[in-house]
Formats: C-alpha cells, sequence, structure tokens
C-alpha cells in the first residue's frame, strides 16, 4: 500500500446534496495565556458543543471534546466546525465516540471542518472512527491552513458498514476531502469518494475488500520519526496494513484493514512517537479514550 502525498480523485455516482434535517454549527478560539492555553472563544448553534477544557499535559495543551448528542448523522444532516489555534497556543480536539452516519432515503449529509492555526501554534484534530452505516451518503471537508511555523498532527478513521454485525456497504456513498495549507499554498490534497457496491470497495488498486481506511498526517520535520514509525508500525501488522512515508514536511501513515480498532491503536502509537519527536513533548492521551 503507497502511503504517499497524492490527489486520489474517484468520481461520484450522483450529486451529494443536503435537504433539510439538522444544522449545528461550532466555533472555537484558543488563545495562550502566559505558558498555558485557555478556551478563549466558544459559539454553537444546533447540537454540537463542547465539554470543558482538560489539561492532562498540564496547562499549556488544551484538551477539548467535541459532543453531538444526537450520536449520529442522517441524511440532510449539516455540522460545521471551525477551530482557531492562536500564536503561542496548543490545542487537541477529539470526540468521547466513533460518529455514525445512517443509512439515507436519497439526501446527503454535509460534515466541514475548518481548521486555522497560527504562526507558532499546534493542533492535534484527533476524532475517533466514523462508521457509515449501509446506505449512508455523506460529504466530508476537513481543511486545515497553517501560517508560518505552525505545527500540526490529524487522523481520520472511516469504517465502510458494520461487519460484526454482517452489514457490508453496498448502496450509499461517502465523499471525503483533506487538505492542508501552509501561507496559503497546498502542503496536502486528498479526495475520494467511495460508493457502495462499486468495484473501488472490491478492487486490488482499491480498498481490497477491506472496510477500514485511515489516514494520519503530521507536518513538520523529525528526521528520525520515518524509520523509528514504520518499525512501530510492523508490529501492529496483523489482518490490516500500514504504510509510511514522507515528502519534505508531510508526514503519512496509512491504514488498510477490517479493523477500527487496529487502526486507532496504531495511530495513538505513532502519535506517541510523533509528538515529541516534532514538539518535544510527551504524549498525555486524551482521558476520554481510556473510558
Amino acid at each position: 500500500m503507497d502511503a504517499g502525498v497524492r490527489l486520489n480523485v474517484v468520481p461520484t455516482t450522483t450529486p451529494l446534496v443536503a435537504t433539510g434535517g439538522w444544522e449545528a454549527r461550532l466555533e472555537l478560539g484558543f488563545r495562550a495565556r502566559g505558558t498555558h492555553t485557555i478556551l478563549a472563544n466558544r459559539r454553537h448553534v444546533g447540537p454540537l458543543q463542547v465539554q470543558r477544557p482538560f489539561y492532562p499535559d498540564g496547562e499549556r495543551a488544551c484538551h477539548v471534546y467535541i459532543l453531538h448528542p444526537p450520536g449520529g448523522v442522517v441524511g440532510g444532516d449539516s455540522l460545521a466546525i471551525s477551530a482557531e489555534v492562536e500564536s503561542g497556543a496548543h490545542a487537541l480536539l477529539t470526540t468521547p465516540a466513533a460518529g455514525k452516519l445512517y443509512r439515507s432515503d436519497g439526501a446527503s449529509a454535509q460534515l466541514s471542518q475548518e481548521l486555522t492555526v497560527a504562526d507558532g501554534a499546534w493542533l492535534e484534530w484527533l476524532p475517533q472512527e466514523t462508521i457509515a452505516f449501509d446506505g449512508a451518503r455523506a460529504a466530508s471537508a476537513t481543511r486545515v491552513a497553517l501560517s508560518g511555523t505552525a505545527g500540526f498532527i490529524g487522523w481520520e478513521i472511516l469504517c465502510l458498514g458494520r461487519p460484526a454485525a454482517s452489514e457490508t456497504y453496498t448502496h450509499g456513498e461517502f465523499v471525503q476531502r483533506f487538505e492542508i495549507w501552509r501561507d496559503g499554498a497546498p502542503l496536502w490534497w486528498e479526495r475520494n469518494a467511495l460508493a457502495g457496491g462499486t468495484p473501488v470497495l472490491h478492487a486490488p488498486w482499491g480498498l481490497a475488500g477491506r472496510s477500514v481506511v485511515a489516514t494520519l498526517v503530521a507536518v513538520g520535520r523529525a528526521p528520525s520519526a520515518l524509520s523509528a514509525l514504520r518499525e512501530l508500525l510492523n508490529a501492529e501488522q496483523d489482518d490490516g496494513e500500514f504504510a509510511v512515508s514522507q515528502l519534505r514536511d508531510v508526514l503519512v501513515c496509512r491504514y488498510l484493514g477490517n479493523s477500527a480498532e487496529q487502526a486507532r491503536a496504531g495511530f495513538i502509537a505513532a502519535w506517541r512517537l510523533l509528538r515529541p519527536a516534532l514538539w518535544g513533548i510527551d504524549a498525555s492521551p486524551p482521558r476520554i479514550w481510556a473510558t
């Protein structure tokens, strides 16, 4: 499996358009105050909220858990998250549970994440996996805008169907875009369209019959991290496959398999290695991951 930086475009079958449904927005702003980071701004409309910040690293990094009380997304829903990290601040965003995309009657759900990181700031975007039920239709767009020396580590884990319930992804469509920019220039740009029942899900050049596909991206230079990460993830290989590559300042880790748990465990292990390698800070996992 090639983990290289590339644009991967698969044509969609029909347009994905959100109609009706819940509309929710969440806006977060993080600011440095002395040697620690505070959640300075918080606005929400609809069913997107956050818990109070946690500081397992001490007060340098502000951990925030994004909550979606309905517990799942249906066709026609629109969820938009934006976060801005000011210079000198450090924020970590995660979720307490897997996101769920339920079967649609034809309408599409729209998920948008706009993440802005100022010069000298750090952001970690570490949500738990997204599960697309058979028949789900959704489009997700994550855009990260970095300035100057800003740092970023993030991942996205997608599960197609629910193999444990003998449910495969035979209908529906999930369109995913993940892009990272620095000072207006693209560092990483990827787009995938995965339609149920199409050859891309089963062909060797596609998902090869696997139901879980995941990507971790870290921005920064850590010359010793690449070989160490490959050695680390080789030990995690089981039913699934990990692959790692780096081009300039972008390090990419891929997973393709059938286990969200394996993908998440491998990515957490990678994050534990990358955080001190890139930023000189030991990794303190969010408490919610242990529940």
